[in-house]
């Protein structure tokens, strides 16, 4: 329970402030533990954010393949992935991976968080084929580009509505850049 508790204040920490935020006297603040406490749970930093990593990612990952299973066609398909992570956006779990992506972490907690991507990122190639693309897996890798990007553009409370952003993301996703 304690762990469980420690991993919801990481989320809460990263979610609100950034990586900056996520040090273990704010963890022990938060859960109300001594400091050294929160040793005898995780290592470091990079271990929180490698649980973290481990804990989210699957949750949020099978939310998308969930919306893409629902979906009768691949054009559905790759609607549903799109659309998917980006209501996601707002969830605190997918703030605390943003901010856990854009930190500075160690190559374990690189590797792992490069892993789950690529994970994400493979569930929509066999859709992408079925859409007759020479080169799906690349394919693949673009369109989440197109995600990633209107991630940060909704993250970063851009001037347009985030349903504005999800439907040009979804929009130039089905048709590229001609409109």
């Amino acid at each position: 329970m304690q762990r469980a508790a420690l991993l919801d204040a990481a989320r809460s920490l990263l979610s609100e402030g950034g990586t900056e935020s996520l040090t273990f006297p704010a963890l022990a603040e938060r859960t109300g533990l001594a400091r050294s406490s929160v040793y005898e749970y995780f290592r470091s930093r990079a271990a929180v954010v490698e649980e973290l990593c481990e804990v989210d990612f699957p949750v949020w990952a099978a939310e998308v393949a969930a919306a893409m299973e629902r979906a009768e066609s691949a054009e559905g398909k790759v609607e549903a992935y799109v659309r998917r992570q980006l209501t996601l956006v707002g969830d605190r779990r997918h703030r605390a991976v943003v901010a856990i992506s854009a930190s500075e972490l160690d190559a374990g907690a690189r590797e792992k968080i490069r892993a789950a991507h690529g994970g994400l990122v493979a569930m929509i190639v066999e859709a992408l084929g079925e859409m007759g693309h020479e080169q799906p897996r690349l394919a693949a890798m673009l369109l989440q580009g197109i995600v990633d990007a209107a991630v940060r553009r909704i993250e970063l409370g851009a001037a347009e509505e985030p349903a504005a952003v999800t439907e040009a993301a979804v929009g130039m996703a089905l048709r590229g850049v001609k409109g």
